[in-house]
């Protein structure tokens, strides 16, 4: 096996410049040696004999030693002597048939790896790449590391021009190398923009790979500084779709809605149409209170029982709201509920925010009492400003039974002349799906407010759209779905009854340019001076018809069997994956 070191193939430049070069003739004694060369046998490292005795020796051995043992093992086992008892000819024969069994496979496997190796060198040159792989004498395979990175590989999918200009190129390399922290770039260059431009270069380098594909330019980073995101490097596009006109209360609204999942928006707007035609639908708000539990912790249950009559007491009600109320204009504490475990007390808090959605408005004012509460029961230990009896984020009962944020029930009957023309199914079958999906299967699964066809949908649609939490679609997305024949029976009466609606329509994204604008459109923008808090009602109002619009046209496109139909129109790309595929790969080669 001669096996020598592979030398480094020319850079593009280089490669041009060969041409360009006087090569001087060779020399008869080069001459001589090379036809001395070409004329005698290759000759092998492994054995004093030419390379193809001693491949020949080796095959022999491999295939003529693997038949003796093999007939060997069968016979210990007809005769039942144990197989791992081995006279001296059979360790001679394995120790041989390991041996050729290692020649063959280096001598094949290192052929392999350099044919393997050339693909990539050759690729690596018609890419003007200057990374080359090499095989060194101890047949490893190493790929030198860029000058600037000194753990991390660089690949070839980083972009082929640098992202920052010479004077940023620096401050990159102290970010790559921990020298300068990646959050502290906004507070040292004052420049939310730049910051993010040096980061997104920092992180390629550092992981290897490109976001290209990710824009950079065309957004406010200075808006999200200190309240939405920490260490951007982009943002992310999402489609805005506009499903109506939906005839709510008797106005009409046009609902923006962000998604990626293709016929969503499309179903939603026919849910709406149904509507519409049926003279609207109305929604009532039950409830506006955002809730926050801290939890306390006593050295005995009892001690934990006297805070909770405490604070259940209605005579102590009126001094907890005042001190509640003090850290804020719009907190409006209504009511103090307790649940004990043990010796440890969740304390749940329900207060009105305003147009706000009022996470960090409730918190403040739970500190409020609880610094308060101090004085009377110095022996509390404050666990946690939440303890998840609040609930928040996550699917509870609490939120189910007892409501979190906007609770609000919406409904509509829908005649027996829309159902048949406009959803395409009859009120009869309507009823029987909803029973035995949205109620008995939802039960037979066990859900916790999931009694709905796809409440979420909608709700996060809506929520990414107008700059609302998209992580409170969990408990908003509770949600009953009803439907009832009604009027002898030729009529729709369909109602969604959801308890946790979490919106607001000031602070967090509801800010950002493109959420501000979905705010607008629907008339909820920012707070309303005239009445606080009546906003982010009416979104949540708004949020619940949408819902009713689209559990109306889901329900009735399963009940139609057009499920898969409709998916396979507005949710599939009707083009040629392979024609797009060959092109991308024509677009992506380089320019030489």
């Amino acid at each position: 096996m001669d096996i020598r070191r592979r030398p480094p193939l020319p850079s593009h430049s280089q490669h041009n410049q060969k041409h360009k070069a006087i090569t001087p003739p060779p020399s008869a004694a080069s001459s001589a040696e090379d036809a001395v060369d070409q004329r005698s046998p290759k000759a092998s490292d492994a054995l004093p004999l030419p390379l193809y005795l001693t491949n020949g020796i080796f095959f022999t051995l491999f295939f003529s030693v693997a038949y003796f043992l093999l007939h060997r093992w069968r016979d210990k086992i007809r005769t039942s002597i144990p197989l791992h008892v081995v006279t001296l000819s059979e360790l001679a024969a394995i120790v041989t048939l390991i041996a050729s069994f290692i020649y063959l496979l280096g001598f094949f496997g290192i052929d392999f790896v350099q044919s393997i190796i050339s693909r990539n060198s050759a690729w690596d040159l018609e890419n003007d790449d200057e990374q080359r792989f090499i095989v060194n004498e101890d047949r490893s395979i190493h790929c030198p590391l860029p000058s600037s990175v000194s753990a991390k590989p660089r690949l070839m999918d980083l972009p082929t021009t640098p992202l920052v200009s010479q004077d940023d190129e620096e401050l990159v390399k102290s970010v790559v190398s921990g020298e300068v922290p990646s959050y502290s770039l906004e507070s040292k260059l004052g420049d939310c923009f730049r910051a993010a431009k040096i980061r997104r270069d920092a992180v390629q380098r550092l992981v290897g790979r490109s976001l290209e594909g990710l824009p950079l330019e065309g957004f406010d980073y200075d808006s999200i500084l200190g309240q939405c995101c920490e260490m951007p490097v982009g943002y992310v596009q999402i489609p805005v779709g506009i499903a109506g006109p939906l005839l709510l209360n008797g106005c009409e609204y046009s609902v923006p809605m962000a998604t990626t999942e293709g016929c969503l928006v499309a179903s939603t707007n026919r849910g709406c149409k149904a509507i519409y035609a049926s003279g609207g639908a109305t929604c009532v708000l039950l409830r506006d209170a955002m809730t926050r539990a801290p939890v306390v912790r006593f050295a005995s249950a009892k001690r934990a029982t006297e805070l909770k009559f405490f604070l259940e007491d209605p005579l102590n009600f009126d001094t907890l709201s005042v001190v509640f109320n003090k850290s804020s204009r719009f907190a409006r504490l209504q009511a103090i509920k307790c649940a004990i475990a043990g010796k440890n007390l969740y304390i749940r808090f329900s207060c009105s925010t305003g147009d706000a959605m009022g996470m960090n408005m409730v918190s403040k004012g739970v500190q409020n009492v609880l610094d308060f509460l101090e004085s009377d029961f110095p022996d509390m230990d404050v666990i946690g400003i939440s303890g998840n009896f609040c609930s928040d984020k996550k699917p509870a009962a609490v939120n189910w039974i007892e409501g979190r944020g906007k609770s609000v029930v919406c409904e509509a009957i829908i005649t027996r002349d829309v159902v048949t023309k406009v959803l395409k199914t009859t009120v009869p079958a309507l009823v029987e799906l909803n029973m035995l999906k949205n109620l008995t299967g939802s039960a037979v699964a066990g859900a916790l407010g999931g009694f709905n066809a796809h409440a979420a949908n909608i709700v996060s649609a809506i929520y990414i759209a107008t700059g609302q939490d998209p992580a409170q679609n969990i408990e908003s997305s509770h949600c009953i779905t009803m439907m009832e024949a009604v009027n002898n029976g030729n009529d729709l009466h369909i109602s969604v009854t959801m308890p946790s609606i979490e919106v607001g329509t000031v602070g967090g994204g509801t800010q950002l340019a493109s959420q501000s604008a979905c705010l607008n459109l629907l008339g909820v923008k920012g707070t309303n001076k005239e009445s606080p808090g009546s906003n982010s009602q009416l979104l949540a109002t708004i949020v619940a018809g949408s819902v009713l619009a689209g559990e109306l046209s889901l329900m009735s496109a399963i009940a139609a069997g057009q499920l898969v139909k409709s998916h396979m129109k507005y949710n599939r790309s009707s083009r040629d994956m392979t024609k797009i595929g060959s092109q991308d790969r024509t677009h992506s080669q380089p320019q030489l």
